[in-house]
């Protein structure tokens, strides 16, 4: 199988060399992307590859993201004839040493995208910065429920690896642009039912600044977040397919809002006028509530269920 790596590169000149230096021989293709880097990378990319027969590089006139990089990067490989695409930033953090696990379960056909985990290394917890610790759990909660992907753990670790068959599943156009890159892929490959595998290795921290910051995650992830999410679920269980989960969702979420709408109406003209509701009017509100929040529950927990896994995790 053709395995090609591809390096989204900007801000990272004075790492990349040190990058391109210590990726194995076994490689087939090294795609370098220069994202309209100031500071040179596609100068320290030419140099390496006029050494380096793999490399080939990919350079944009304008910034586009990291997202932008990588489907320019993901075209390349494809045209390429590549059968296994590897993402490695070039800023030093990804060790090449831990290749080999993550293209195991891509070439035994076991997932069809590998991805690291830092949440499964102690050693590595104890080094991750206590801020990225809890907002990466957090987040990686929101990323499993907008994608459907409940068995995978860390989604903004870029050290990932896809097979050319899940890149072919999904529209890489329309693939986010910018750090919502991560996510959107495991979004899309839930909605195409394709299995993730997470893959446990540390990370390495060193002088490189993240451009990706605690506010800009907080601001601009949310949205996309659930519009990801509720486009998931119209494809999956509405126009994909239509099963158990799709009734649960058609009745519970009705209920539950004529059970919240008529309860807090009643609670105001409770409160307004002093007058206690009646037995049957409380009824009336709470009962559509509980079915509705049970059914939802019912979605919820057939949609944890019917989440697509690795081979070996069936």
């Amino acid at each position: 199988m053709r395995v090609g790596l591809i390096i989204p590169c900007y801000r990272v000149a004075r790492h990349l060399g040190a990058v391109l230096d210590g990726l194995p021989d076994d490689l087939d293709h090294i795609i370098v992307v220069d994202d309209c880097c100031p500071d040179g990378s596609g100068r320290v990319a030419r140099e390496h590859a006029a050494r380096d027969p793999r490399i080939d590089i990919v350079t944009h006139a304008v910034n586009g993201g990291v997202g932008a990089a990588m489907v320019s990067g993901f075209r390349r490989a494809l045209d390429l004839g590549c059968d296994i695409v590897v993402k490695m930033d070039g800023d030093g953090q990804m060790d090449p040493a831990f290749l080999p696990q993550l293209l195991e379960p891509l070439r035994q056909g076991r997932a069809d995208m590998a991805k690291g985990n830092r949440f499964r290394d102690f050693k590595a917890l104890r080094s991750m910065p206590m801020v990225r610790l809890l907002g990466n759990s957090g987040l990686s909660f929101l990323v499993k429920a907008a994608s459907g992907q409940w068995g995978v753990m860390d989604p903004t670790n870029g050290y990932l690896a896809l097979t050319r068959k899940a890149l072919e599943s999904i529209e890489l156009e329309r693939l986010s642009p910018r750090y919502f890159f991560e996510s959107d892929l495991l979004i899309r490959l839930g909605t195409a039912r394709l299995a993730v595998q997470d893959v446990s290795m540390p990370a390495r921290y060193g002088d490189e600044d993240s451009s990706l910051s605690v506010g800009k995650t907080l601001l601009s992830f949310p949205p996309l977040l659930l519009r990801g999410f509720l486009r998931r679920l119209l494809l999956s269980y509405f126009i994909h397919d239509f099963n158990i989960a799709s009734l649960y969702l058609l009745t519970g979420l009705p209920l539950l809002a004529f059970g919240l709408v008529v309860g807090l109406g009643e609670w105001l003209i409770s409160v307004e006028s002093g007058v206690p509701r009646t037995a049957g009017t409380v009824m009336l509100a709470g009962l559509p509530l509980i079915l509705g929040l049970q059914l939802l529950l019912q979605a919820i927990a057939f949609d944890v269920a019917n989440a697509p896994r690795p081979k070996d995790q069936y």
